[in-house]
Order: structure tokens, then sequence, then C-alpha cells
């Protein structure tokens, strides 16, 4: 069996359709009014209609009230529980990049926090933006040290 040409490829038939030609006399069933009916908004051209418009009626977004704010001083912080931290080898600091690299948070350029959930026995090093009570005194009853900037 000889080896496959690119050139021998065919598309299925009836899988390519040929491009609707419009305004080409009353035969082609698209002729005069090119499939657009008789006048109005959507037969001119460059018509384009909002989907929320609803005819002149008052749209539902004006009809509803606006409730509350965004605050724009909000902090998010992606959250690392102590039992996910119970495995770390005792030499290693954790910070942004090295939970990054175990796959515990999305980026290391967003602010962290440790929470208190579950336990740990070894001491480490933990360098992170938030901490919650909780996990800074099980941290440091395990020998470790947390440093947290403006906290």
């Amino acid at each position: 069996m000889a080896a496959m040409d690119g050139r021998e490829l065919k598309y299925a038939p009836g899988s390519i359709r040929g491009v609707k030609r419009l305004g080409r006399g009353p035969g082609s069933g698209l002729g005069k009014t090119s499939g657009r009916g008789h006048k109005g908004q959507k037969s001119r051209s460059g018509k384009k209609i909002h989907p929320s418009f609803e005819g002149g009626q008052m749209r539902l977004m004006r009809r509803l009230p606006k409730r509350g704010f965004t605050n724009i001083f909000k902090k998010t912080y992606q959250v690392v529980n102590l039992e996910d931290l119970q495995d770390w080898d005792k030499e290693i600091t954790i910070d942004p990049e090295s939970l990054l690299a175990k796959h515990l948070i999305r980026k290391a350029t967003d602010l962290v926090k440790i929470l208190g959930d579950g336990e740990i026995s070894q001491p480490v090093t933990v360098k992170v933006h938030a901490i919650s009570a909780a996990a800074r005194q099980k941290i440091e009853a395990a020998g470790g040290t947390v440093e947290v900037p403006n906290g």
C-alpha cells in the first residue's frame, strides 16, 4: 500500500456549502430584498440591535433597581490550611513561591493567608501575607517561626 499524499485528500461530499449570493435576481430566491423582507429596522444596512433591546419598551436591566457596591479596597487571599503543610521538610521556608511549587496556590503574586485547620508537628518557618491566630499559635507551639509583614 502506497503512502498517502496530502494532495489526494478530499472533503466529504456535502460538507462544503457555497456562499449565499444575495440580490442576484428572482430566480435565486434571494433577489430584490435579499432575504431581509420589506422595510423596517432589520432590513437596513448595519442592522445591529442590542440583545437587551425590547422594542422600545423600558429594558429589564433599567427596570430593576441597582443594589450594593464593589469595595475597591477589599483584599482577597489565597487560603492554605495547616494540614496542607504537615508533610513539608523542616529546612524549607514556607513562602508564596514554595506554595506555588507544591500547587497549593495559583499565583505567587497574590496575597496568601494560612489558616489553622489541621495540626502541624515539625517546626517550620512561614513567611506569608497574613495568618490566623490559631495557625500562628500552632506553628509556634511546634517550635516554628512566623514572619508576617505589618503584623
